[in-house]
């Protein structure tokens, strides 16, 4: 097993691409902290799923937008699992708007999320394991959208491009305690988040025309790229974003 002995938290973990990296992980070894926010019925059916095939796991509440929250949750992660090894920074939002249009309070809260969020978490996560001395990995899932524009959605874009930039001078910092900081940055994957273009044949035809291989993306695809980073095979990889997208980000426009 890949991950055997290590011990993974995964943001967002509740639904689609989270979901997909933790059971994942978790199938190859690892024990896994499913962070989520809200409701808690869907982060414990994923526990469920993995403890029924014999792994550990464990589902923590932790807004990522909260520094006091995230502290929490590396603290009880570290209390519960007795260590820290992997680090995701999965969880997101965006919500479309013209740009002239756009709510600055809504701005606030996708920055807050989708860039100040992956800031604390892998400032916590980078503190435990400086302590543990045993190095690390950081994973941010990031987006084609770090790279290209995406009309109506700046703020989801400024959020991604800045991760860009986060995850690259971080890797620098980092590298002399042995901990590795890396992007995923997935193209059309097959998840809620895309629920509208999904629900659109007209918009799903179009983005297809913008994806050489034709097709969505799957979770599990993006899920294999995660494993490989946290994995001992990627131990010389740091500071570089890895694009899971189709070829999209060869060819497409700005939708």
């Amino acid at each position: 097993m890949k991950l055997q002995g290590k011990v993974a938290i995964i943001t967002g973990a509740a639904t689609g691409i989270g979901k997909a990296i933790a059971t994942g992980m978790a199938a190859e070894g690892a024990a896994v902290v499913i962070d989520y926010v809200g409701a808690p019925d869907l982060a414990n059916a994923v526990v469920g799923t993995i403890r029924s095939k014999g792994s550990k796991a464990m589902a923590i509440e932790a807004d990522v937008s909260n520094p006091d929250q995230v502290n929490a949750l590396v603290a009880q992660t570290i209390k519960n699992m007795g260590r820290l090894d992997i680090f995701v920074n999965n969880a997101g939002m965006e919500s479309k708007h013209p740009f002239t249009e756009y709510p600055f309070e809504l701005w606030q809260k996708v920055i807050a999320v989708d860039l100040t969020g992956p800031f604390l978490c892998a400032q916590a996560a980078a503190k435990a394991m400086i302590q543990q001395g045993s190095g690390g990995r950081i994973i941010n899932i990031s987006s084609v959208h770090e790279d290209l524009p995406m009309t109506t959605n700046a703020p989801y874009c400024a959020a991604k491009g800045g991760l860009r930039m986060l995850m690259r001078t971080i890797a620098v910092e980092l590298a002399q305690y042995k901990i590795t900081v890396n992007n995923i940055a997935p193209g059309a994957i097959y998840t809620p988040i895309d629920a509208d273009v999904e629900a659109s044949k007209k918009i799903e035809t179009k983005l297809m025309t913008e994806i050489p291989l034709g097709r969505w993306g799957k979770p599990e695809e993006v899920a294999d790229l995660a494993i490989f980073l946290a994995s001992d095979a990627a131990s010389y990889c740091t500071g570089s974003t890895f694009f899971i997208d189709g070829g999209m980000s060869r060819q497409s426009g700005s939708l």
